[in-house]
């Protein structure tokens, strides 16, 4: 609930929790456009529990991927927190710093990793370590991180920040549940050329934010290691990788770390909520294409109707409301055929006046997963429309162009490869998530903002 009473100023930031009683809090929680909204919250609150909150306030579709960020901006860093994470311990390290925030949006990303291992932990940089002789068996990939009997190891190239210097230096990491260590002698592996560097169990790994204006990083792929006590620039732990999916993997194995078996527990308790709850769960593979234009409705076996009858669907829809308005005096067909194309702006997936690099950003932040995806308005031409779709970590741009079928009066309809066509934006985001098509995966997972 909202505070009513006066805010008392405590010591910790100005901007992140205000006492109003020795058991209850006052904390600003932020969203994707700086709006923000001041809660009232128990001292013991968690990260999960902030999300549950705002998912309940806000009517949001509680798909497990809902995140509460921690981003301090005069560190130009963030990182997700995890659903066990206690905010109030987590504010506790801000100091006086009244820029750090707390962000509420989606991460489809958070757990992807416990449902496809293999594409977050590169083949190459990841084995076991010299203490165990036993080859290591991929199907069983994050079980060697999740039990501390087990020695699993990330190893591969990364930048550095020499401390108290400007440049970076590329080197020869290895990262193990002990912590991570830097070689000082090409790939050596031996004890006696490794150097340790920083230890996972009292730090957190950020994702660096303008890792190339505030440290000078030589990618864009710069995260660091920041001891939980401090906000001092001198101790963050600075690194870079030269791809995503580089540093994906190093964040990731760093979290497995440090958490184990806990950010398992976080993986699997809302599945095993939804299978003691009396509603029905529905997978993406039980839904099938049904024809509901005869007396009777059936099941299409045939994918190349499934189309057809999509699209005859939604035009007898449209000549239907055509006729209905018609009759009463209401608009002319051109214009409910205008307000037709229109209706995607209601939709969630739909981003109006986005650029590319916004775009991109966006989709980074909620998760660089196979098929999240968003719809915007081209940049470069008005009149046209822009997919944008994450697929193997990397964002893809797809332009959706208008195109008319003569001997239809100029009905303007929607394609991405100039032969298959849709009527409107929506019959065309229904009909990719469904099927691949020309696009490299199916659409599963829309960029969505909401207003706290």
């Amino acid at each position: 609930m909202l505070c009513a009473q006066p805010y008392i100023s405590c010591r910790a930031s100005a901007n992140a929790r205000v006492c109003s009683s020795p058991n209850r809090w006052v904390i600003k929680v932020y969203n994707e456009d700086n709006s923000s909204r001041a809660i009232e919250v128990p001292s013991d609150v968690t990260a999960q529990d902030i999300c549950q909150l705002f998912i309940l306030k806000n009517h949001c579709n509680n798909d497990h991927s809902w995140t509460l960020f921690e981003q301090l901006s005069h560190l130009g860093i963030e990182r997700t927190m995890e659903d066990h994470e206690s905010v109030m311990e987590a504010q506790s390290g801000w100091g006086m710093d009244a820029n750090s925030r707390l962000y509420f949006r989606k991460n489809y990303a958070k757990y992807e990793f416990f449902r496809k291992p293999l594409e977050f932990f590169p083949e190459h940089m990841v084995s076991l370590s010299s203490e165990t002789s036993e080859m290591m068996n991929h199907s069983q990939l994050i079980q060697t991180f999740l039990h501390s009997s087990m020695c699993p190891e990330i190893h591969g190239y990364l930048h550095a920040k020499e401390q108290g210097k400007k440049f970076w230096r590329k080197s020869y990491f290895v990262l193990r549940r002990s912590g991570l260590y830097v070689s000082n002698k090409g790939e050596s592996k031996e004890p006696r050329h490794l150097q340790f560097i920083a230890e996972l169990c009292d730090s957190d790994v950020y994702i660096l934010l303008s890792g190339r204006k505030m440290y000078g990083a030589p990618t864009d792929y710069g995260f660091c290691i920041k001891p939980n006590k401090s906000s001092c620039p001198r101790d963050l732990r600075l690194l870079c990788a030269d791809e995503e999916h580089i540093r994906t993997c190093w964040v990731t194995a760093m979290r497995l770390f440090k958490y184990g078996m806990r950010l398992y527990q976080n993986f699997i308790q809302p599945d095993q909520k939804e299978r003691t709850s009396p509603l029905r769960s529905i997978s993406e593979n039980s839904l099938v294409a049904m024809d509901f234009s005869g007396h009777r409705s059936r099941v299409i076996e045939n994918p190349s109707e499934v189309l057809s009858v999509a699209v005859e669907e939604g035009l007898s829809w449209r000549r239907k409301s055509c006729h209905r308005l018609s009759s009463h005096g209401s608009p002319s067909t051109s214009q409910i055929h205008m307000s037709n194309l229109a209706i995607h702006t209601t939709q969630p997936w739909f981003h109006s006046r986005l650029s590319r690099d916004e775009a991109h950003r966006i989709i980074t932040e909620q998760g660089l997963i196979d098929g999240v995806f968003l719809l915007r308005d081209s940049q470069s031409n008005p009149k046209t429309f822009v997919l944008s779709l994450c697929h193997t970590q990397r964002i893809k741009h797809f332009q959706i162009l208008p195109v008319s079928k003569v001997g239809d009066e100029g009905e303007l309809f929607f394609s991405l490869d100039g032969h298959t066509r849709f009527s409107d934006l929506i019959q065309l985001v229904e009909f990719y998530q469904l099927n691949r098509g020309v696009l490299p995966c199916r659409l599963k997972h829309h960029c969505s903002r909401i207003a706290l």
